[in-house]
């Protein structure tokens, strides 16, 4: 690795020359700053961030946290993260959890180590929760997709609960009553989500004993793998709801495989657009969030908050859409 060093050695210059003509500084002939330039373009010369961010007091590297980085949600979510960091010249340091909040502490402990500008962080249910954690970090933060107390952080987020209404809501409206839902176990999406699910149904007037709201891990294989036992058990079901984007696309499979079909006996949607939602057949009816968004907001409230720490926290619910498609259409014969 060529260093300040080797520039100066090969220019016949001191360091501290290198130093002020790397760094913009004045007091510097332009053939001299032009040379040292030159010679570390050709040379591979990369500068210690680490170092002059200890110099500088200030950070050019942000810290992302996500919950799982297969899901597509927090996917895009991070490019829109990097996209918005390197506008303003800082570069993004990507942790995945796995909801596991030993990974987390883990994680939140060494970007603390590594000097970051400040967190954008999606808390596990745990953190989330108790919260003691996040109020005492030395950092800006800013959390997403899952709430914070006031005074705690800046956040953002969709209504979570009248996106699980309206989802479920719609699916009423195209004449289903007995409709399923699976709910991400101990997430603090997937609950208010339930709530807007049974909210909907109770609005409606169907008997609450012909729908279930079913707690399972928000995997692809565990949608799947629910999605047949619930496809083969005797009791009437009418519509499937899948919570997250990795889990529909197993509860999808399921169907397909399956001999009744969608959306004639069985309707199906889900939360969150992903690529393969509008090619298959039936194409599906999603919760869609503004993922990208989520993400630029994220970051500019961290950036705002790192040049501003002593300004009031900011609580951002963006709107969600329901992209209605072939899955949920009425049934031929509407149920009374």
């Amino acid at each position: 690795m060529t260093t300040i060093r080797d520039l100066a050695t090969h220019c016949g210059v001191s360091t501290s020359t290198v130093s002020r003509a790397l760094a913009g500084k004045a007091y510097i002939r332009d053939e001299v700053r032009e040379k040292i330039q030159a010679a570390a373009k050709e040379l591979g010369y990369r500068p210690n961030l680490v170092a002059r961010n200890l110099r500088s007091s200030r950070s050019t590297t942000l810290g992302l946290v996500v919950a799982d980085v297969q899901n597509p949600f927090f996917t895009r979510i991070c490019r829109a993260v990097e996209d918005r960091a390197l506008r303003e010249g800082y570069a993004v340091f990507l942790c995945n959890s796995d909801e596991d909040p030993r990974k987390e502490e883990l994680y939140l402990r060494h970007l603390i180590d590594e000097n970051v500008a400040g967190i954008i962080l999606a808390p596990t249910a745990r953190t989330a929760r108790a919260q003691a954690a996040l109020k005492d970090l030395p950092l800006p933060l800013v959390a997403i997709d899952r709430p914070v107390k006031p005074g705690i952080a800046d956040s953002v987020a969709i209504d979570n609960q009248q996106a699980g209404y309206d989802l479920a809501r719609h699916l009423i409206t195209r004449g289903r009553r007995a409709l399923v839902g699976l709910f991400g176990a101990k997430s603090l999406t997937g609950a208010p989500r339930e709530h807007g699910f049974w909210q909907a149904i109770d609005e409606s007037g169907i008997d609450r004993n012909l729908c279930r709201a079913i707690e399972i891990a928000p995997r692809e294989e565990d949608g799947y793998r629910q999605a047949r036992a619930l496809l083969a058990a005797p009791e009437p079901i009418d519509a499937l709801i899948a919570s997250n984007g990795l889990m529909a696309s197993g509860v999808f499979r399921a169907l397909v495989e399956s001999s009744r079909p969608c959306p004639e006996e069985i309707a199906f949607a889900c939360f969150d657009e992903a690529a393969w939602s509008h090619l298959v057949s039936p194409s599906v009816t999603v919760i869609e969030q503004p993922t990208y968004e989520i993400g630029v907001t994220a970051t500019e409230l961290l950036l705002q908050r790192i040049e501003q720490p002593e300004r009031s926290y900011r609580r951002i619910v963006l709107a969600h859409r329901l992209v209605e498609r072939a899955s949920t259409a009425a049934p031929a014969v509407q149920r009374s």
